[in-house]
């Protein structure tokens, strides 16, 4: 089965490290066309780029946007219409594992996260799903953990924050779905992400990062972490009309870590 997106217009918000840049590449190497979005100008010019050069025939714009903020989502927005023309997919990516014991989280650190992963994703839904209803073709994917589904202990804000963002999904699926508007999320596990180099550089022990990814994966019954590839492959799917009768699914994609289905 080949998957396409012929001539479809995506944001992707986190767009230029990680998995963001793989759904990106993903994305324009089946035809389609990308903004990416994030803060860093220098690391957003190099994800252009490289996606660009990965898919030479896809339209690549690259915004710099402060998203915690309305003003940051509408600047966002109204640069990638400007740039591709109306958008067809939204994927709410960008966020942070901000994390630690519930007593010694902030206001400011619920704030943050809460911007951040949850109000973010409401003001970009609610600038997309409008032109999306009335087209009637639509799909948006919010990228969440498997904590949202099986919070451990010392797991908030972020634990809270994606469940929040697992009950959007659901809300807005059951909403859209008569307008052929399709909302899912991806809960990732274990995977090669930015987030993940951090936290191997913090690591004070010395390993080597294929060393460190070996620890990592014992702890995932498939026995390793995951690829970017594998998780934009399945966001792919779902972006696409191949995903036509998919919508209000949370899908755990961490090889089989997660306790809850």
């Amino acid at each position: 089965m080949q998957i396409r997106l012929d001539g479809r217009r995506a944001l992707i918000t986190g767009g230029s490290k990680g998995l963001g840049l793989a759904m990106a590449k993903a994305f324009a190497g089946a035809g389609g066309h990308v903004a990416l979005v994030a803060r860093g100008e220098e690391a957003l010019a190099a994800a252009r780029a490289e996606v660009q050069a990965a898919a030479p025939g896809a339209r690549v714009a690259a915004i710099s946007a402060d998203i915690r903020t309305a003003e940051g989502c509408a600047r966002a927005f109204g640069e990638a219409e400007a740039a591709l023309g109306p958008l067809d997919i939204l994927v709410n990516n960008a966020g942070t594992s901000q994390r630690g014991p519930f007593l010694d989280i902030s206001d400011a650190a619920w704030q943050e996260d809460l911007d951040l992963k949850l109000f973010a994703a409401i003001r970009l839904c609610r600038l997309a799903l409008p032109g999306m209803r009335e087209r009637r073709w639509g799909r948006v994917i919010n990228v969440l953990n498997i904590g949202a589904k099986a919070p451990l202990a010392a797991s908030t804000p972020t634990s809270v924050s994606r469940a929040a963002g697992m009950a959007l999904t659901k809300a807005l699926a059951n909403e859209f779905a008569p307008h052929n508007v399709l909302v899912n999320a991806l809960l990732v596990g274990i995977i090669e992400s930015d987030q993940w180099v951090r936290r191997h550089a913090s690591d004070l022990r010395g390993l080597s990062w294929e060393a460190w990814k070996e620890e990592q994966g014992r702890s995932v019954p498939l026995g390793r972490i995951g690829r970017p590839e594998e998780f934009a492959a399945l966001a792919l799917l779902l972006a696409s009309e191949q995903g036509g009768y998919v919508t209000g699914t949370a899908i755990n994609v961490d090889g089989g870590r997660s306790p809850v289905v």
